[in-house]
């Protein structure tokens, strides 16, 4: 099959953090839509700000696009992508038809802005693994490294993962990406982690092209020791795998730098 001819799937890509990752694009447009326009994002600046949550794409259609890969070794198929997946309204049906079809585990990364919502919570249900984005502890923090939506308060979302990680079933990762701006705030970020007690914690720093700079190992190996007695995962430590992407170009996209 041509790589032009997937236009939902992309990858696999080398995950630090699920191995072999399959992406799924729910909320697959040309311009980015999404709830924060984050200072670090490795896909580009957010062009269309949202928290409408709606049908991009059909479920039958991501489904008719997995039954058309070729033979394909993966430990994740993950719904992500260049903008927020939550805001997809039937990312519950893709998820339940995916699993209908194929039996890897399935894993959605959220910038946890819009958890608060209860059909979001019902979507990620059945979910095997779902990582959560906190980077700051405080407003002022979040506005100036998350840049959201007005109407999306700090407030909110760490009450919103709270209440997520005690309904929630699987397994629920806090993503904690680390830059200059909030280097020196490893400790508060912590302090709130431990609160929320997470089954595990990715420490990360933008080692694929962004605005901005990445930390050092010896950065991110200080901030470790704040999260001491939690399980700790960081990008400099864990192993890497080699894989070869389905569409190259769809995958840089959606992913950045492979």
């Amino acid at each position: 099959m041509k790589e032009y001819d997937y236009r939902y799937i992309y990858g696999p890509v080398p995950s630090w953090r699920l191995g072999r990752s399959l992406g799924i694009d729910p909320v697959p447009c040309m311009r980015k839509i999404c709830t924060f326009d984050c200072l670090y994002c490795q896909v580009g600046e957010t062009e269309i700000f949202s928290d409408e949550r709606r049908v991009f794409v059909p479920a039958e259609e991501i489904i008719n696009e997995l039954k058309m890969l070729p033979p394909t070794e993966v430990d994740y198929i993950t719904f992500s992508g260049r903008a927020e997946p939550v805001l997809a309204r039937n990312l519950g049906e893709m998820v339940r038809a995916v699993k209908q079809e194929r039996s890897e585990k399935i894993a959605v990364l959220t910038n946890s802005s819009l958890l608060y919502r209860k059909d979001v919570q019902d979507d990620l249900m059945p979910v095997d693994f779902v990582a959560a984005k906190l980077d700051a502890p405080s407003q002022g923090l979040f506005e100036s490294i998350n840049r959201p939506l007005e109407s999306i308060k700090f407030d909110t979302v760490v009450n919103a993962i709270k209440e997520f990680k005690r309904v929630y079933k699987g397994k629920l990762a806090l993503q904690i990406m680390f830059v200059e701006a909030n280097k020196d705030y490893a400790k508060d970020i912590a302090r709130i982690a431990k609160e929320i007690n997470p089954d595990e914690v990715q420490i990360n720093t933008p080692l694929r092209p962004s605005r901005v700079k990445p930390l050092s190992k010896k950065e991110i190996y200080a901030i470790k020791d704040y999260f001491k007695g939690m399980n700790v995962v960081s990008v400099y430590e864990a192993p890497k795998v080699k894989v070869t992407p389905i569409s190259k170009e769809d995958t840089l996209r959606r992913r950045g730098k492979v």
